[in-house]
């Protein structure tokens, strides 16, 4: 696939998206790289753009350089933000009570702390994405899990095998006291991301580093 017929993909695929108005969203593509210039109105839609981009096939990546520019009605100050984004965090039953806290600076809201697994870090950032108000999210909370699993590569090779979206022939995987290297190649960005997700999944770990290649 060319660039040219890769950006009317992710053209395609932006305006197909509900939540995302694509109206102020340029697109420009060099070797299956993808930069999004332009605005969006919350922080919430420019996080969709990129998921919406890394979806379509034959991207190897994506530059995000969409600036968030709220409405009037939709300012709120660091203080109100802060308060309800606390809120949200203590109300959500993935993120640890009391293991997470936030600051705001202009909008920015910071996560620092610590969980045993990366789906609960994660749901940090997704309970606070969407507020009213935020321009971006900065996730620093630590993964450090309670108990050391010797086998991680392993189980983490076996769940490869397992997914029905993932070629566990094309990946290989290192594991060392917690940390995790993921080395080969992938058909596609969201198959990188589920192989990512699939080892930060394995009891242990507590660093993944994705070094796998997209090759459409």
């Amino acid at each position: 696939m060319t660039d040219k017929d890769l950006k009317q993909q992710v053209q395609n695929a932006l305006e197909w998206e509900p939540s995302i108005d694509q109206s102020d969203i340029g697109v420009s593509v060099v070797e299956g790289i993808v930069t999004l210039r332009g605005t969006v109105s919350s922080y919430s839609e420019k996080s969709s753009a990129e998921r919406v981009v890394l979806s379509v096939y034959g991207v190897k990546g994506v530059a995000n350089d969409l600036d968030v520019r709220l409405a009037s009605s939709a300012e709120r100050t660091d203080t109100e933000l802060a308060q309800v984004a606390a809120g949200a965090l203590a109300w959500n039953t993935r993120v640890p009570a009391g293991n997470v806290t936030v600051s705001v600076t202009k909008g920015c809201l910071t996560l620092k702390g610590h969980v045993d697994w990366q789906y609960q870090k994660d749901s940090a950032s997704r309970a606070v994405r969407d507020l009213t108000g935020v321009r971006s999210v900065i996730n620093e909370i630590d993964v450090t899990p309670g108990v050391s699993v010797p086998d991680v590569r392993d189980r983490i090779e076996a769940a490869f095998t397992r997914s029905a979206e993932i070629d566990a022939r094309r990946i290989n995987v290192t594991a060392h006291e917690g940390r995790v290297i993921l080395s080969g190649n992938v058909r596609s960005w969201s198959e990188r991301r589920q192989a990512e997700r699939a080892a930060w999944a394995a009891p242990g770990v507590t660093q993944v580093d994705d070094r796998l290649s997209v090759t459409p």
